[in-house]
Parts: C-alpha cells; sequence; structure tokens
C-alpha cells in the first residue's frame, strides 16, 4: 500500500452549453496548453545512502536528460539531494503526515494516536500493518508535531520543497484488490477501520453539532462526521501550507486517484487544500481497472480543482505490463489535463525511455 476527454468534458461541453461559441472551445485547450508549459515530472524514491558520488552523479544525469525535473525523497541524504540539485532537478523531502510511527513518539505521546470506532488506539492496536499508526488530527498537539517536522526539514538549504504523504486517516476501505492480502471484506465500513473516535473528536463535534456520534444510530453514514473529518485533514494541510509559504518553498502531497474516490475511503478532501501541486496515486491494478482509468481518474481531478493548482498523475510501475503500457499511460495523463506524472517503481532505462517517447507524442 505504501509508496504511494478533458477537452470533451470542458472544451465541448462549454461549447453546448455557450450555443456554439468558440470562445467555449479556446478555454479547455487553453487550460491544456496552460498545462502543458508547466509540465514537471517526477519520481518517488528512498535514497540509497551507500550510493558512491559517481553513481547519482550518472543516475541523475540521466534522469534529468529523460525528462525528469524532480525528485521527491522519502529520506534524508545531503549528498544525494547536492548531486540531484546540480544536475537541474528540483528535491523535495517526502514526508509521512499522520502516519507516524516513531518509537519516541509512540512511547511519549500515546493519546495523539487516533481511535477506531471499536474503541482501539492505533498506538497499541494498529489496523491492517504494523506500522499504520495513525495520529489524531483534531488534537493541537499532532498539529503542532507535524509544524516542527515540515520547519526542520524546510530549514535545510539543499531541500527545495515539502511532498507529504499518508496525509488522510486510515483506510476505512481498502482499495479493492488488497481484499484478499488481508482476508476482509470491506462492503461496508467496519468499526475497527473508522477512524477517529477519540474523545478530542467526539467532544469537538458535540460542540459543532450537538451530537455524541458514537451513541447516534449509523455514524458511518453521519454526513456532518463525515464532513467533520475531512475538515480535520484540511486543516492540518493548510496549516502547514502556511508554514511552507514562511520558507517560500512549495508544498505537494501524494493523494488518493480521484476527489471521489479520496473523500470516501480516507476522509481525503484534497481538492480544497492550499498546495503547489497534487499527486494522485492512480495505482490503476489496486482498483482492478485498465490503464485507461488512468486518463478518466486525471479527468475528473482537474475538472474539479478548476485550475486551483497543478496535478500531476501517480503512476505505480509495477502496474503496467510492458514498456507500451507505460507510454499509454503517460499519454493518457497528459492528454486529459494533468501538469505532468510521477512515478514510483524502479525507474530503468526502459521507463526512462517510455517516458520521453511520452513527453514527445503528447
Amino acid at each position: 500500500m505504501k509508496k504511494r476527454t478533458f477537452l470533451k468534458q470542458i472544451g465541448l461541453g462549454s461549447l453546448a452549453l455557450a450555443g456554439g461559441s468558440s470562445t467555449a472551445v479556446a478555454t479547455g485547450e487553453q487550460q491544456i496548453f496552460s498545462a502543458k508549459a508547466k509540465r514537471k515530472f517526477w519520481i518517488w524514491i528512498n535514497p540509497d545512502h551507500k550510493a558512491t558520488e559517481e553513481a547519482l552523479i550518472k543516475q541523475y544525469k540521466e534522469f534529468q536528460e529523460s525528462g525528469i525535473t524532480g525528485i521527491f525523497f522519502e529520506a534524508d541524504d545531503e549528498k544525494h539531494f547536492t548531486i540531484a540539485k546540480k544536475q537541474g532537478l528540483e528535491t523535495h523531502r517526502w514526508i509521512w503526515t499522520m502516519n507516524r510511527g516513531e518509537e519516541s513518539l509512540l512511547k511519549s505521546h500515546p493519546e495523539m494516536y487516533a481511535v477506531s470506532r471499536k474503541g482501539d488506539s492505533c498506538a497499541t492496536k494498529p489496523p491492517y500493518v504494523d506500522y499504520y499508526r495513525w495520529l489524531c488530527p483534531s488534537k493541537p498537539e499532532t498539529k503542532a508535531y507535524l509544524e516542527n517536522v515540515v520547519k526542520t526539514e524546510l530549514s535545510k538549504p539543499y531541500v527545495d520543497g515539502i511532498h507529504l504523504d499518508y496525509v488522510r486517516y486510515c483506510d476505512v476501505i481498502l482499495p479493492v484488490n488488497l481484499w484478499k492480502n488481508y482476508g476482509i471484506q470491506q462492503n461496508q465500513e467496519l468499526p475497527e477501520y473508522d477512524f477517529c473516535y477519540c474523545d478530542t473528536c467526539r467532544s469537538k463535534f458535540k460542540e459543532l453539532k450537538g451530537i455524541d456520534i458514537l451513541k447516534s444510530e449509523n455514524p458511518d453514514q453521519n454526513l456532518s462526521w463525515r464532513k467533520f473529518r475531512y475538515d480535520n485533514i484540511t486543516r492540518i494541510v493548510n496549516h502547514l501550507s502556511a508554514t511552507a509559504a514562511t520558507f517560500k518553498k512549495p508544498i505537494t502531497a501524494a493523494v488518493f486517484p480521484t476527489p471521489e474516490v479520496a473523500k470516501r475511503i480516507v476522509r481525503q478532501d484534497w481538492t480544497n487544500w492550499n498546495l503547489s501541486g497534487v499527486c494522485p496515486m492512480i495505482y490503476h491494478k489496486f482498483y482492478k481497472e485498465d490503464v485507461n482509468w488512468i486518463g478518466d481518474a486525471v479527468e475528473e481531478g482537474v475538472r474539479t480543482l478548476h485550475g486551483k493548482f497543478p496535478l500531476y498523475a501517480g503512476l505505480f510501475l509495477p502496474d503496467f505490463d510492458n514498456q507500451g503500457e507505460i507510454v499509454k499511460g503517460i499519454q493518457l495523463a497528459l492528454k486529459n489535463g494533468a501538469s505532468g506524472v510521477s512515478l514510483f517503481g524502479n525507474v530503468d532505462a526502459k521507463v526512462l525511455s517510455a517516458l520521453k517517447e511520452a513527453i514527445k507524442t503528447a
């Protein structure tokens, strides 16, 4: 689970509403052209701390020459960042946000962790896997802790920006292709995966709506309770965005593939965030979809954002059966309005060749 028709909709759809105005078509085309002019291509990687300087110079030079413009680094390594920057690449620090399992935090502040509808804390009984240790976004201590993490990373001169991952609640419903991995059927929201019902969340919601959510009938279906949780994450993100702004550095996020999917299964309302860009993880096989779904997901995201910030389609390389599919996936993303893509997996010579081909033809 780790990482990690636009013209038809905007152009021709507007044309029909406008009674045949050519200006309406131009609006859709202009958004495509604008995205093309600002294209960026990213890679998510965990830096190999043992790599030699010679190897890194070669690797990052190949990335840059193949069209890669920036890297999201999952760990800090000044050598990697510095060499990548010298090759003309943007260097952003990729951090885990709401999912924080560092031992020091678990031991000193277990009260900061989210509690399921079943009553279990992520500090002592994490859902699905041991590294799923979700913080409660309602607690002011969580906001302060994450602010300090972002400040620490952005204060480093070799870090160009911050990239947020796991910036959400725990998956109340997993992508359908992962159900078999855990031997579960999630045709409904099960209480052990539904977060957060801690005392802080319950009291804040009761103050807002006059309802003790745990005593209400079918709490998982309460629309105000859903919005309360969307807004909790949005407040965290926008606070971190304001923090990044004080450093005059960009902030991006890895999110779930479409606005609808993100809200439904991880309480993530990313179209209302204040970001420099977003990377929806359009991992098509996770959802038992084919490569064509990449275009559909990008179109939905771009249309819903209304140009608020760029969308870079996150592609999971193991989901592609061959090099031709990679080319097609990138082309679909770009043709449907993405401002670029971000690649997760083994970025080898074949992948770089596919990227170059797709950039030339889309």
